[in-house]
């Protein structure tokens, strides 16, 4: 009997906790966290990240040099822009002059020649003032005088025959230009037939190059500001995103609405090799408005955010922005104290 007796006492025991654990409301979590108190404040929030952009010229060969001999010097400097009639170059102290025509210089001309090329040099020399007559391809007495006088304008003797090196015909005037400087340098010897002069479209191409991570945070539409030369500020937009087979990515950069990056300053920017440009990456635009850490807000079983107040009230809020643990928000007046957990301080 005294046996039964102890059983039932156990079972009544066991029954009596388990009753009491099931029907005791569970205690507010929120009621065992420690809070701190921080005021709502006017402030900033944004996010931007560092980086380099890099701007590089895409350059297109237009002409080709035909004279034979040494350079004795450059008159150009790369990316300068030239109209017909510049001198771009000297061979054995004779200059080479460009024109515009879709023909290349292959052949001297003299009087008698005819062909588009002679029609090419006829307009050549009316846009320089020494012809005055039709634009036929015949090259006849009057054209041998335009070329008499353009030649004595150039110092050089003027017997009327233009030699097949003496011009460089490209197919649109005026341009911005580069010789290769591998060729045409002081001293340096040209038998002809070498591809020299490269064309410049109106601005270089520009992009970041970057790690997949940080691409991740660069999305298309994303404002790069970026530091010239003379410290001037130049925005792009992130575009296309093009990845190599080495996890590098290229983050294309355009201008903003269709405008050029560079602008009038994209002549400053050397032509000869890439050029790299400090940039700021608004990863989030700054907001300004009514700021507070983001570890005050609270999400509500309505899917509802909040802050509770000093009080232990709470407000609904909608969140505006969100960057580096602040948040600017609407809902609640400046001055009210907000609780946040202690271990994210003030």
């Amino acid at each position: 009997m005294v046996g039964i007796a102890l059983v039932v006492l156990l079972a009544g025991t066991v029954i009596g906790w388990a009753a009491a654990t099931v029907l005791t409301p569970p205690k507010d979590l929120s009621d065992a966290t420690t809070f701190t108190f921080v005021t709502v404040e006017r402030g900033d929030v944004g996010s931007s990240i560092n980086l380099n952009a890099v701007a590089e010229w895409t350059l297109s060969p237009v002409g080709s040099n035909q004279a034979s001999g040494t350079v004795t010097s450059v008159n150009i400097e790369p990316g300068q822009q030239v109209t017909a009639g510049a001198v771009l170059y000297t061979v054995n102290l004779r200059p080479v002059v460009i024109g515009q025509g879709a023909v290349p210089s292959f052949q001297g001309l003299s009087q008698g020649s005819k062909g588009a090329d002679v029609a090419q040099l006829q307009s050549l020399l009316a846009s320089l003032g020494f012809y005055k007559g039709s634009i036929n391809g015949a090259f006849a007495y009057s054209t041998a005088a335009a070329v008499r006088a353009w030649q004595k304008s150039l110092g050089i003797v003027p017997d009327g025959t233009v030699h097949a090196g003496d011009v460089v015909f490209v197919p649109n005037l005026p341009t911005r230009v580069a010789l290769d400087p591998k060729v045409i340098k002081r001293g340096a010897s040209v038998a002809g037939g070498e591809p020299v002069v490269t064309g410049l479209p109106p601005e270089p191409s520009f992009y970041l190059p970057v790690t997949q991570a940080q691409a991740a945070l660069i999305a298309n539409g994303t404002v790069v500001e970026i530091t010239g030369p003379k410290k001037e500020k130049w925005v792009g937009v992130a575009s296309v995103h093009v990845a190599d087979e080495n996890s590098q990515v290229k983050v294309m950069l355009t201008g903003r609405d269709g405008a050029s990056i560079c602008g009038d300053a994209c002549a400053s920017i050397p032509v000869t090799d890439p050029s790299s440009f400090s940039s700021r990456v608004v990863t989030v635009a700054t907001v300004s408005g009514l700021r507070v850490p983001s570890a005050a807000l609270q999400s509500t079983a309505n899917g509802q955010t909040v802050v509770i107040d000093k009080d232990g009230k709470s407000h609904r809020v909608a969140v505006v922005a969100s960057a580096r643990g602040m948040s600017i928000i609407t809902g609640v007046s400046k001055g009210m104290k907000v609780r946040v957990p202690a271990a994210t301080g003030e």
